[in-house]
């Protein structure tokens, strides 16, 4: 069965204060978020599969529980018996913005495709979906690997390729590496989900416009520039033909944001919906995700 959307990253351990002030542990990761919301929106068990590598402690465990119980084919999870999974801790303050702590050097995720044949033996989807922060945390040998048989799956029409830059400059060795290999796998990706304040900052532009003609260079099968509360932008769609985003009425966490409307927006895109109506499925997901704590909510 050819699935509908492969994603690939890296899933952490999400640890959380309560209200009462205990501690609650859940799982998220950018492109498992979007998995899982995808996975949501499809409703069809077993369509969504995810990517990954992670240990064999109880924390692993419990997120394979967790990806099997919102329907996702956990079949391409590996493990690696000398890393464990990633964690984090994460609070927010009165605007909903995020502090992170991270414990993730050991994150058995690093290990993905250091075997080069494993990026060769992707299963057959409708669409790979992937992020910078993928790419940031995989060796550099193996993220090539992984671009260059993308670029093969993209140009042989086996797969479209979906790629949101999402980028976190203390996860790669160098600015100029990020650069290229961001500016890489735009060249490669069929489906363009960026935020702009991300390619402002990867690529110093000086104002959006100026990352919106550069989308415009590039021939897309669809393209959303995500603008946070007032909604993304097609660069393929006139200014009068976009519609009126509603923003959220109350923020409590931006956590998972973009993540899910990536994910309500290839939900979409694969229903066979209209640019505008996945641009409005995936901003009216992030309006409800914003308004609760968490990364993944109800």
């Amino acid at each position: 069965m050819k699935l509908n959307l492969l994603a690939i990253g890296e899933v952490m351990a999400e640890i959380r204060k309560g209200t009462s002030g205990d501690f609650k542990v859940g799982f998220a990761g950018d492109t498992y978020n979007t998995a899982v919301y995808c996975a949501r929106a499809l409703n069809q068990p077993g369509s969504v599969a995810y990517k990954t590598t992670i240990g064999r402690d109880p924390l692993s465990a419990g997120f394979i529980d967790a990806a099997r119980s919102e329907g996702i084919d956990t079949n391409q999870i590996s493990t690696n018996p000398e890393r464990k999974i990633g964690v984090y801790a994460v609070s927010t303050d009165a605007s909903g913005e995020r502090t992170f702590s991270y414990w993730r050097a050991s994150s058995a995720a690093r290990e993905m495709f250091t075997d080069h044949e494993d990026a060769r033996a992707l299963p057959n989807s409708r669409i790979v979906y992937l992020s910078g922060i993928t790419l940031a945390i995989l060796q550099p040998d193996s993220r090539q690997a992984l671009m260059n048989e993308l670029r093969v799956l993209s140009e042989s029409g086996q797969s479209l390729i979906a790629f949101d830059s999402n980028y976190r400059a203390q996860l790669w060795e160098r600015t100029d590496a990020a650069q290229a290999c961001v500016s890489e796998m735009w060249d490669i990706a069929d489906i363009a989900l960026p935020s702009i304040d991300d390619e402002m900052a990867l690529f110093d532009e000086p104002n959006e416009d100026a990352v919106i003609s550069r989308f415009l260079k590039n021939k897309w099968e669809a393209c959303a520039i995500k603008r946070g509360a007032r909604g993304p932008v097609s660069p393929y769609l006139e200014p009068c033909a976009h519609p009126k985003f509603k923003t959220a009425e109350i923020v409590v966490d931006t956590t998972a944001a973009g993540d899910s409307f990536n994910g309500a927006y290839l939900a979409a895109k694969i229903q066979g919906q209209s640019e505008v109506e996945c641009m409005l499925a995936g901003h009216n997901l992030a309006s409800r995700v914003v308004s609760a704590s968490g990364a993944i909510v109800r």
